[in-house]
């Protein structure tokens, strides 16, 4: 733009956050991106960078303040990688990640944004983090131990990391003054010299602590110091490993592992799971969090016990387990053996019998089981950033499940495969977005979508709010009076059946069913052995006399 000049400073309006933590900022319909600005402030920027559409602004000082910037908990003054809105209170942080998901589910998704639910907040905002991955590297001659700048591979000394478990702060810092102490030389990224590259510290159960010492060296400098120093200055830790590194790469973990000593698993729970770490295991990074958002899956899936559900992309098999909890059947599809081979040992582990997992490409795998004639009633959806490929969307319409519960960590792609979902018959009925990562722009969601149009079928739109009561001013829900009758009878009720009765009973139903178009549909009737349950649901819940 002609009248944006490079290094002059502007005072910039902003208007939003992006997807980086960078201020966005208006500056005579100009688009000014500014790091470290927050929405509603006004800024004087200096522009480092001019382009056709869009300049870069170096924050210079705030002329107006955000009522939600506060004084970060982060020690550097510098901001490193691992957070980008530390300034922004935690209210503002939840207010970003909703309208965030609002905006990205009505453009790109092309849905409506009241199906956004409140973003499920942290229970700890701070300290939360349970791996640490930290490198290592000098300056001024001595060995420090810190997070990369965003964007570079400059290191910011940092063993107080505010994110972070204590226990790995107190690792980092170890670290870092026995390497200075016993004069361990630190690998150079530029000369590819040098032995310590990383520290990585993962937490389990109880606070235990497993560390990985990475070289570019086969050995290990100091071995025995390492493990004797290491256990007198932290004492959580139970398992010690050396891993080589030796390759030019940003790839932190290395293919040979020693264990060097202590125990050789971590021991860590989700719920009322117990899984075995090892340095190679993913595992969830905030424990707490995760739970929620299983719990979220579980809900949205609606189990009665007698529902097959497919997990495509199982991973190391967590969710799938969660939900063989309340399943009759569960079938995991992940493409990598390794993650599978950790799946079947989870599942022994915690003596969960009715679930399979198959090491296959899910866009393949789906029509497979589908000639065999397996249905499900629930599909599960956890892909990478990017997404479910364009064949895996074709391939769900093999499998045609009732309701698909979609688990992202890019809303984006996940609009965007809502939308495709759309065309197949699969109506968005809730987004519920979960704050994994406090501090930082990304957020965690859990969709729920119901096919529409089910050949012989007909539902009752109660799905669209768990608090959606009827005319009559219900006592319960739909999803309370399935889980009533579950509990008491150990019988599956459909809404459709649930619908049937209340209209028999004088209670009033608004009209809103997804009525297949297809003529000669059959509606299933309730048995009296259903109807008799769900007239005593209705009587325990005082909807009727």
């Amino acid at each position: 733009m002609e009248n944006v000049k490079l290094h002059e400073i502007y005072e910039v309006f902003v208007r939003d956050l992006g997807v980086h933590g960078e201020g966005i900022g208006n500056l005579n319909g100009f688009t000014v991106f500014v790091k470290g600005a927050l929405p509603d402030e006004i800024v004087k920027a200096e522009i480092t960078l001019v382009k056709k559409t869009y300049a870069l602004g170096k924050l210079i000082s705030i002329v107006k303040k955000s009522p939600d910037r506060i004084k970060s908990h982060c020690i550097p003054d510098v901001t490193c990688g691992a957070c980008q809105i530390p300034e922004l209170s935690y209210e503002g942080q939840l207010k970003f990640k909703f309208n965030r998901v609002k905006s990205v589910i009505s453009r790109i998704g092309k849905q409506d944004e009241n199906k956004v639910l409140p973003v499920v907040s942290a229970t700890h905002i701070v300290g939360y983090r349970n791996k640490m991955s930290i490198p290592i590297g000098t300056q001024n001659g001595k060995a420090v131990s810190g997070y990369y700048k965003s964007g570079t591979h400059e290191i910011i000394p940092s063993t107080d990391c505010m994110i972070q478990n204590e226990t790995n702060n107190k690792l980092a810092k170890f670290a870092q003054d026995f390497i200075n102490k016993n004069k361990i030389t630190v690998y150079n990224e530029k000369t590819h010299k040098g032995s310590v590259r990383h520290i990585v510290g993962r937490i389990g159960d109880g606070g235990k602590l497993m560390a990985v010492i990475v070289t570019s060296t086969n050995e290990l400098p100091c071995k025995e110091k390492w493990i004797e120093e290491m256990r007198k200055s932290v004492p959580e830790v139970i398992s010690i490993y050396h891993n080589v590194q030796d390759k030019k790469t940003n790839v932190i973990l290395g293919n040979k592992m020693e264990h060097i000593w202590g125990e050789k698993t971590l021991k860590a729970s989700i719920g009322k799971l117990t899984f075995e770490i090892s340095p190679y295991s993913f595992f969830q990074v905030n424990k707490e969090q995760a739970e929620k958002l299983y719990e979220k899956a579980l809900d949205f899936a609606n189990l009665f016990g007698d529902e097959t559900v497919i997990d495509a992309y199982c991973g190391t098999g967590t969710i799938s387990l969660y939900l063989a909890q309340k399943a009759k059947h569960v079938i995991g599809i992940e493409i990598i053996k390794d993650a599978i081979e950790n799946a079947k040992e989870n599942a022994k582990r915690n003596k969960i019998k009715n679930v399979e997992f198959h090491a296959a490409d899910v866009a393949k795998y789906l029509p497979e089981l589908a000639k065999k004639g397996i249905k499900a009633e629930v599909m599960v959806l956890d892909p990478v950033r990017a997404g479910c490929d364009e064949k895996v969307i074709e391939a769900i319409g093999k499998i045609n499940p009732e309701r698909i519960v979609y688990v992202s960590c890019n809303v984006a792609t996940q609009a965007r495969d809502i939308e495709r979902l759309s065309k197949k018959g699969y109506k968005l009925i809730k987004i519920q977005p979960i704050d994994m990562f406090p501090q930082t722009t990304h957020v965690e969601t859990v969709a729920l979508l119901y096919k529409l149009d089910v050949d012989k079928h007909i539902d009752v739109e109660t799905v669209l709010d768990e608090l959606d009561l009827t005319s009559a001013e219900s006592k319960a829900t739909y999803a309370q009076i399935k889980e009533y009758v579950w509990n008491k009878f150990e019988l599956k009720v459909s809404t459709l059946y649930i619908a049937q009765i209340k209209r028999k009973c004088g209670i009033e139903l608004r009209e809103h069913y997804n009525k297949s178009k297809k003529e000669k549909q059959i509606i299933p009737q309730c048995t009296p052995e259903k109807e008799e349950a769900i007239m005593d649901a209705l009587r325990h819940f005082k909807m009727i006399e």
